[in-house]
């Protein structure tokens, strides 16, 4: 495991911009996938979501046999999964913007993108360590193994050798590679930025990627996530340590002492995510401040709370258990993000939908 130096430091930040550009330069934000094929029946955007997944499930566990890292499989907390998943859901279309989104979009100048991430700080911070912590630990004393394992994966439920495993992985991606190709991704219509396929594929290498940076450089290769580091930013910019002690997963990523304060890697690439994308931007000539009217920040604000408890409580966001859970096959990943795309779809309907039926 590295300490801070030039490589830990620039690796967070380098990994912070690209992800930021990709994200801009594809307009990729995972309530637009979701809201998008419901709302105007357009698969596009949801399309270049699986491209990533795909990538991730078959290269994580790749890498896993290999020896490269070591995923860890999170466990299934059921209750905490649908209901967190579920208020996250819902919250990002009010928002307009999920966990990675809104992080990306500050970086265009979206003014109500910044009060989502700070709404969304407090979120997580009410729910892990405030008033709402006893929410949060009610709804994950409900923990179910399945298949005599703690952290079960669909595999785990026909077995635990190599080759179960694989035959498990095959049967979820090969439809999802069929489902993809319908799209006719190498025919995608030229636009201004990244067509949806190229997005998805690099998403799904930058996945990848930072599960071998937070490997190497936290010695856990927690991959790819926006909840638990944007709690670690703003606890380091406000009591100087990355993670209180009475924080749930206090013991789950290391710290970094730097003189008086405390960090994490993830620290640092999740704030370069808008510089990454402001650069983007800029090249694009998309950077514009938008401030929009008082009915829509007031909705930002309890929308980004929402944000905050859901994806602690369902243990990540649309990123970190839709991407980086469901990369391990975690049972409990995929409940949440079936449960995220439920309360999006949930939403979606009686905001934009049933209004215009009526």
């Amino acid at each position: 495991m590295g300490g801070i130096g030039f490589g830990f430091v620039a690796s967070g930040l380098l990994l912070g911009l690209a992800l930021g550009f990709v994200l801009q330069r594809g307009r990729f934000c995972m309530n637009t996938a979701f809201r998008d094929t419901i709302f105007i029946q357009d698969w596009t955007l949801f399309r270049g979501y699986i491209i990533a997944l795909v990538i991730m499930i078959v290269g994580a566990n790749v890498l896993n046999d290999m020896g490269v890292i070591t995923l860890a499989v999170q466990p299934f907390y059921p209750l905490a999964n649908i209901v967190g998943g579920y208020i996250f859901g819902l919250g990002i279309v009010m928002v307009g913007g999920c966990g990675s989104g809104v992080w990306y979009k500050i970086g265009e100048g979206q003014f109500n993108s910044l009060v989502a991430v700070l709404g969304f700080f407090i979120g997580i911070h009410m729910t892990a360590t405030g008033i709402l912590s006893p929410v949060y630990r009610l709804l994950r004393s409900v923990k179910v193994p399945i298949a005599g394992q703690n952290a079960p994966t669909l595999f785990n439920i026909f077995g635990d050798t190599p080759t179960i495993k694989w035959a498990v992985i095959a049967v979820v991606v090969i439809p999802l590679i069929v489902y993809i190709l319908k799209g006719k991704p190498f025919s995608a219509p030229k636009q201004k930025g990244l067509e949806w396929p190229k997005v998805g594929v690099l998403l799904g290498i930058l996945g990848l990627l930072t599960f071998w940076l937070a490997k190497v450089y936290e010695g856990f290769p927690r991959g790819l996530s926006f909840t638990t580091p944007t709690g670690e930013f703003f606890y380091t910019m406000l009591t100087g340590s990355a993670m209180p002690s009475h924080h749930p997963l206090a013991r789950v990523f290391p710290m970094y002492s730097v003189g008086s304060f405390s960090m994490t890697w993830a620290s640092l690439f999740i704030i370069a995510v808008p510089f990454g994308a402001f650069i983007s931007a800029k090249i694009l000539k998309e950077f514009k401040w938008k401030n929009p009217p008082v009915d829509e920040m007031l909705a930002v604000v309890k929308g980004s709370l929402m944000m905050g408890f859901g994806a602690t409580v369902a243990g990540g966001c649309n990123i970190g258990q839709g991407l980086t859970g469901a990369s391990t096959l975690s049972i409990g990943s995929i409940v949440a993000i079936l449960a995220i795309i439920a309360g999006n779809w949930t939403n979606v309907y009686f905001r934009f939908i049933k209004p215009m039926q009526d």
